[in-house]
């Protein structure tokens, strides 16, 4: 039996093969992780689809697979004995003569000279020969699956089948494949000095892909404005070491994620994501915070679920674990899907406001720069307070430049005003 590459889940169709966890001759059962894959910014765990001894293994490290593809076979059952078969790489889908994800058609067909057949009559009920002669089908063509080559229904559903695979492959192996755009082709910049090749990594391909598609199709507009978080970082201070003896790191992060909780449930579109197959706004009742994360490898987007649910020592503690497993490429497909609103905070890195670009299906972005001390007027007084750079980013399809406003507007007083109550109440 072969075990093929399942469905990745939301958006992701294929991954590059980064460890695997089983050889030849192993004993494996259903469930059983056989390797680990990137794909859409994580390193999954792939489990067994079945269960017995690996006869064959046809991927290796450094493979890109897609889903439907195979990954190894297994025959008997989970320690009966095997023959040491080796490692075999498969062959590159250009190579082969269909893929695994086509319908097979071999046996389907009967291949007939030129049209003669034995002279006797077909094994067929009457109602399956008169079916086959509406369609203009010769069942000597057919091949019978039941006893002694009778041919029943799904032998002729079987043969359509393959008559329509063969016109795909007929029809993909006469067509010609596509020029390159010019912009595509290369420009050898080792003619003006040296240069180094840099890979891109798949992980840097999938947030080029992602980036490329959230700028062009989303029509952006960025609403700026300042918090003065003062107060907000004294609490912070203030309680740090308490929520430190709870195994949390009480950040600014934190803070932002339950102000924002807040806010949404005040101005709901901003957690919505537009259906653009049926011209319709969809309105969640859940929040889920997307936390972008700066890793080594790249840009990661962790989920938190039911951030208005939560409380500071629950939002700090989750963070905390999500941001650590997305540094170390632990985080799974599973943490990194349905979120309804995202924050990037470059505070700990530097920097003022700067413009974000909206995570697809979501509406709207918030960015989050580096906190600075500055004289501002408050009550007519010129008085010191440290302001945070704000910046929401947000689909002009969806949102406009008033509600933006009002909302913006709404977060500044969040964080301005800020309930120690929150803090305390763990």
């Amino acid at each position: 039996m072969d075990v093929k590459l399942p469905n990745l889940g939301e958006g992701a169709d294929s991954g590059t093969v980064v460890n695997l966890l089983v050889q030849v001759g192993d004993s494996i059962v259903r469930d059983q992780p056989i390797m680990e894959l990137e794909n859409e910014k994580a390193v999954a765990s792939i489990p067994s689809t079945a269960e017995g001894v690996v006869s064959k293994i046809f991927v290796a490290v450094g493979d890109r697979l897609s889903v439907g593809q195979r990954i190894l076979s297994v025959a008997g059952t989970a320690g009966a004995p095997v023959e040491q078969a080796s490692p075999e790489k498969e062959a590159p889908s250009s190579t082969r003569s269909r893929s695994d994800s086509e319908p097979a058609v071999s046996g389907v067909i009967q291949e007939l000279g030129d049209g003669e057949g034995s002279g006797l009559p077909v094994a067929a009920a009457p109602s399956l020969r008169k079916l086959a002669s509406e369609l203009g089908i010769d069942l000597r063509r057919v091949r019978g699956s039941e006893r002694g080559g009778r041919i029943v229904l799904k032998d002729v559903r079987a043969y359509i089948e393959g008559l329509q695979h063969r016109v795909f492959v007929e029809k993909r192996q006469t067509t010609p494949t596509p020029a390159a755009p010019a912009a595509q082709k290369s420009v050898d910049f080792s003619k003006w000095g040296p240069v180094k090749l840099q890979p891109l990594t798949p992980l840097r391909q999938v947030i080029s892909r992602r980036m490329t598609e959230n700028w062009t199709t989303i029509p952006h507009v960025t609403q700026y404005d300042e918090a003065d978080v003062t107060a907000l970082l004294e609490l912070r201070k203030a309680h740090a070491a308490r929520y430190q003896e709870k195994g949390a790191r009480l950040t600014l992060t934190s803070f932002a994620i339950k102000a924002l909780a807040r806010v949404l449930k005040l101005h709901p579109i901003f957690n919505a994501s537009l259906d653009e197959s049926g011209n319709q706004i969809v309105l969640k009742d859940y929040i889920h915070i997307g936390i972008a994360v700066d890793t080594e490898a790249g840009l990661m987007v962790p989920v938190i679920r039911d951030a208005d649910r939560k409380n500071l020592l629950e939002l700090s503690v989750e963070l905390e674990a999500l941001a650590s497993k997305a540094r170390d490429r632990k985080v799974s497909s599973e943490d990194l899907q349905g979120g309804t609103f995202t924050i990037s905070n470059q505070g700990g890195i530097g920097g003022a406001h700067f413009t974000p670009i909206v995570n697809k299906p979501e509406v709207a972005i918030l960015g989050l720069g580096r906190g600075a001390i500055k004289p501002v007027v408050k009550g007519g007084q010129i008085v010191v307070k440290t302001m945070l750079p704000i910046a929401v980013s947000y689909d002009h399809r969806v949102i406009d430049g008033g509600t933006a406003a009002r909302f913006t507007v709404d977060l500044v007083k969040a964080f301005e005003e800020f309930a120690e109550s929150e803090v305390t109440g763990i």
